[in-house]
């Protein structure tokens, strides 16, 4: 079922308000110029509508979910990380990196929902400061200068969260310390050669940041320099270093380990601030889901939050041999895999952007049955299917309306939800929805609105 505020917006569109339905146009909204030249010509034709009731209820069970996640290795393995992260297939000298600093991992993250047509369920979470898309709140605040838009947004009481405002002030904060209140200046830090490949996107990041008011500095790991008690990117000092180097691109980098412990030292040293620690990525694996899916686990769980899951979660398990619970009884996995082709997926444990993912509904049963065994302990996990509703648009061109997909982020910071970006195909052409799956994918921002509308 579409929402009532999406409808609005196709009515007065195929009445003829044209002013509103080329909203998104070049000609109509002036988008920054680093963000147009990132995803300009792949912009949908009108932003997503969410009741504020419902996204923000949602993004509570996540962070309350996310409780759950790290309290796991307490609860299962005595508190012992390393144990934690075997389990879940980390290689060692990775799970090394990972809890080189204690501490719990600061809630930031990205997580990827579906909506079902009743409600919001959750696919993947992105923990961590690696996390792509928090530019495209720059969609809703330039739609908003757009004249027609406007007098719809105001029609129907519309409100958006930024997320680069989010990011600004949770910087802002951590850095306090160190600042004294000032805005602090952030090192953004990959490993070496790892910044051309979405450079796109960085500088379009690194624009609107500087718009909010903060200095974002681009480097690579070895381009940190420690000196004194300072770390200089560039030859200015360094505040906060916001992290996009992961574990595995150190060890796959010359020296990037060696050179990292630099940052490390600073942040134990209270001389900078690492947004955010290696830790994240242990609780970011997709295996994480599948314990706390698995009834195996569920002594660990109170009622509530088995509910919790339930409610968020479509049923998600690890691949390998063996009984498990699946629709109230115990099956063998693989058997059950074998015969529910049509209503699973397989995602490697530590995949983005859709790398390594076989969809049983699009793929023949003997390349599934592979699949399955050659995917069979090797650190990936099985999840049921979830159908995202469709989406209706109005093409400005033809005039038609064609149904769409869509992918939901909700961005989290410490603060709680922060702002929420779309990602969307047309129907029937594809599973995997995402930028760098499709060239046919396209973004939006989106809007909520009070619960009487």
């Amino acid at each position: 079922m579409t929402d009532v505020v999406s409808e609005s917006y196709n009515r007065q569109c195929l009445d003829g308000n044209r002013k509103l339905l080329d909203a998104m146009s070049n000609a109509s909204a002036r988008f920054p110029e680093k963000f147009h030249a990132s995803c300009g010509e792949r912009l949908l034709p009108r932003p997503f509508f969410v009741s504020q009731a419902e996204i923000v209820t949602f993004t509570d069970d996540l962070i309350a979910l996310i409780d759950l996640l790290v309290s796991l290795p307490q609860r299962l393995f005595e508190g012992d990380l390393m144990r934690y992260a075997e389990s879940l297939g980390i290689d060692a000298r990775e799970a090394a990196i990972m809890t080189r600093l204690n501490g719990r991992p600061t809630l930031y993250g990205r997580a990827d929902l579906y909506h079902d047509g009743t409600s919001f369920k959750l696919l993947e979470l992105n923990l961590g400061s690696e996390l792509g898309g928090t530019d495209r709140a720059e969609i809703s605040r330039t739609l908003l200068e757009v004249d027609a838009f406007r007098a719809f947004a105001e029609e129907h009481r519309l409100g958006y969260v930024h997320t680069g405002q989010q990011v600004a002030s949770a910087l802002r904060k951590a850095a306090e310390p160190l600042t004294g209140g000032a805005d602090p200046v952030v090192a953004f830090v990959e490993v070496d050669g790892g910044l051309p490949e979405y450079l796109h996107l960085v500088l379009s990041f690194q624009e609107m940041m500087r718009g909010l008011g903060i200095e974002v500095l681009l480097g690579e790991v070895s381009q940190i320099r420690s000196q004194g008690d300072r770390l200089y990117l560039h030859g200015k000092p360094v505040d906060v270093v916001l992290r996009y180097f992961t574990a595995d691109g150190l060890l796959e980098t010359a020296d990037g380990v060696r050179r990292a412990e630099a940052i490390f030292r600073a942040h134990e040293e209270g001389n900078v601030v690492l947004w955010t620690t290696m830790q994240s990525a242990i609780h970011a694996n997709k295996g994480c889901l599948a314990l706390l899916s698995d009834l195996g686990s569920r002594d660990m769980f109170s009622a509530a939050e088995m509910a919790l899951v339930d409610r968020v979660l479509p049923w998600t398990r690890t691949l390998t041999d063996g009984p498990v619970q699946a629709e109230g009884t115990t099956v063998e996995l693989l058997e059950y895999c074998r015969e529910q082709r049509d209503q699973l997926i397989i995602k490697p444990h530590a995949s983005f952007g859709g790398k390594g993912i076989v969809v049983g509904w699009q793929t023949s049963e003997s390349k599934w049955n592979n699949a399955l065994l050659e995917c069979r302990d090797q650190g990936s996990i099985v999840q049921r299917r979830v159908t995202p509703r469709k989406e209706p648009v109005v093409d400005p061109t033809t005039g038609a309306v064609e149904d769409w997909v869509a992918a939901w982020d909700a961005f989290l910071t410490p603060d709680g939800y922060a702002g929420s970006h779309i990602r969307a195909l047309p129907s029937g052409e594809g599973a995997v929805i995402g930028m760098g799956a499709s060239a046919r994918c396209r973004t939006t921002g989106v809007f909520t609105y009070p619960r009487q509308e």
